[in-house]
């Protein structure tokens, strides 16, 4: 684990204390770091949807196994 010293503004992090129920500066900004690469993974997930990367509403069994 990396150890590194940031600002942090006080009013946000006490937002997102309140919402992540997080009691430390720690716990916080991870779960606050966690939120963030959970959504832009939905986003690329989505975004991948979009351009017919995935077909979503194809039948079971019709891609092809390797």
């Amino acid at each position: 684990m990396t150890r590194t010293v940031i600002d942090l503004d006080d009013e946000l992090l006490a937002e997102a204390q309140r919402l992540f129920g997080t009691s430390t500066k720690v716990a916080t900004v991870n779960a606050a770091l966690l939120e963030a690469v959970k959504l832009a993974r939905r986003i690329e997930f989505a975004d991948a949807v979009a351009s017919g990367e995935f077909d979503l509403l194809g039948e079971p069994g019709d891609r092809a196994v390797a």
